[in-house]
């Protein structure tokens, strides 16, 4: 592709992606979190890059996968989706699946860090300035909570959405000559791929109480399954998951009843515990 058909986002499509960020949470869902919201910020993004409407609706798809992280600094990944999508339009060659690789890479410690110091230390200092305040009657509480919270966290947002695309920008061309999107492209499937595995040993907590023999000679159906490998059971009931959505295209709300039932019928025969 020529310099003069080269395809090229300007300012007017970056504001568009940062004001329409603070929606990301607006349709949060339990299957893919803030995919919908995600897909909507790229929306103008892909209407400039790309004229053939399958193409535009390739785009998207690619947006709707699995995305969460914490969203004042999500602007970031948006950026940065933003210039691998400008990248994409100006080059036939270039690998897609590098797109959402970034993204899964960057969102978990992006979320780490976002929810640290936004939920964790710059809510809390807001609070409490705002609510010494406002406990004594004086309408500068709320106003100064507002202040001091929106002031960092918007600037914030607004900064990381300019240098995600700058940093997309500049870094993939050099990536790109150099052959090194193929290594980057495996690096970021690798780290995707740990995240999921820490969330899944984080959030899935399976228990059996089960017991085989009696007194200091007991053991539980959970040691057994701890023994094969620690966190064996959580992992097996995730891929069973994975398995019944991908596979089966179980629905994810047929799913959380299924998961209801095994619960509540474990539970009964002693088979699961809290």
């Amino acid at each position: 592709m020529t310099t003069s058909n080269k395809k090229q986002l300007t300012k007017k499509e970056l504001n568009k992606v940062f004001w329409r960020s603070f929606g990301l949470e607006w349709d949060w869902n339990y299957e893919r979190q803030m995919n919908m919201g995600y897909a909507y910020c790229m929306l103008p993004v892909i209407e400039k890059l790309y004229d053939n409407k399958e193409d535009q609706i390739e785009a998207m798809q690619r947006h709707l996968e699995f995305f969460n992280t914490t969203p004042h600094l999500a602007t970031l990944i948006l950026g940065i989706s933003a210039a691998m999508e400008e990248s994409n339009a100006n080059d036939e060659d270039f690998d897609t699946e590098s797109i959402n690789n970034v993204k899964v890479s960057l969102m978990g410690p992006l979320a780490g860090i976002g929810d640290s110091f936004i939920w964790g230390t710059l809510r809390i200092i807001a609070t409490g300035i705002g609510l010494s305040l406002a406990t004594k009657g004086n309408l500068l509480g709320p106003i100064l909570f507002l202040l001091i919270f929106n002031l960092p966290a918007q600037g914030l947002r607004y900064y990381l959405m300019n240098a995600g695309y700058k940093l997309g920008s500049t870094f993939l061309t050099k990536i790109q000559q150099s052959g090194l999107m193929k290594k980057l492209t495996y690096a970021a499937s690798v780290l995707g791929l740990m995240v999921v595995g820490a969330m899944t040993a984080e959030n899935v907590s399976i228990n059996f109480p089960l017991a085989f023999g009696t007194g200091d000679e007991a053991t539980t159906l959970g040691d057994i399954f701890n023994s094969i490998m620690p966190g064996f059971a959580p992992l097996m009931f995730t891929l069973f998951v994975y398995w019944l959505l991908k596979k089966k295209n179980v629905k994810t709300t047929t799913l959380l009843l299924v998961c209801v039932a095994i619960g509540l019928v474990g539970s009964f025969f002693g088979i699961l515990g809290v």
